[in-house]
């Protein structure tokens, strides 16, 4: 199966990043395909510690994004062209592809659905203790603040309704940006800590580095 390609104009229009975006994508059978034909795939799973360690996919590589953001240079310059990013949903994934691209790596992809979603297609996944995944603890913490500032608006005082309005402006920023504090935050709680906590030296020197024929070829 063919690579599409992923490259863009020097100034693309909102239609080319939509396209391009949308090349970027790669579902769950597909990748399933990928698995069982092509020896230099490497799967990058951007979630926390904590989610890998509930359910990844088998042969994956945990690589937080804090941790991909911070060494994307490195790690693009170990990587060849076969390369998926994986998170919960896809969110994620495509804010690491999007730092991979500034870095030279033109032909990562987004795995559509995230891991759930190709759990449910029947490919091949580690499963360990249940958690909540981190975006699922952002709209609980998020639905909690806003109830809290509404009825603290109506028993205790209106001053406290400024809160859900907070909120709201909150979800909308990182809405625009793509990003989420409230998930930055909440990775650090105690409950999102893994045992071991990957490191530039535990997990990017570990990668497997594709000779420079084999990129070539790929």
């Amino acid at each position: 199966m063919s690579i599409p390609s992923t490259k863009t104009t020097a100034t693309p229009t909102a239609s080319d990043r939509a396209s391009a975006s949308a090349l970027a994508e790669l579902s769950p059978g597909t990748l399933r395909e990928w698995v069982a034909e092509h020896e230099d795939l490497v799967v990058i799973d951007v979630r926390s510690a904590a989610e890998f360690e509930s359910l990844h996919i088998h042969g994956s590589y945990n690589v937080p994004l804090p941790l991909l953001s911070e060494h994307a240079d490195e790690l693009a310059a170990r990587l060849g062209s076969r390369v998926v990013l994986a998170c919960q949903s896809g969110v994620r994934a495509e804010q690491a592809r999007q730092k991979l691209a500034a870095s030279g790596i033109g032909a990562a992809y987004v795995l559509t659905g995230g891991v759930p979603g190709y759990a449910a297609a029947g490919g091949g996944v580690v499963r360990g203790n249940g958690r909540w995944d981190l975006e699922r603890q952002v709209r609980l913490a998020a639905g909690s603040l806003v109830l809290v500032g509404l009825a603290g608006g109506r028993f205790v005082s209106p001053k406290v309704r400024a809160l859900a309005g907070v909120v709201g402006t909150g979800l909308t920023f990182s809405a625009v940006t793509n990003t989420c504090a409230m998930g930055r935050a909440l990775s650090a709680m105690p409950w999102n800590r893994a045992a071991e906590e990957p490191t530039r030296e535990s997990v990017i020197l570990q990668l497997p580095v594709l000779p420079a024929e084999g990129a070539a070829a790929a």
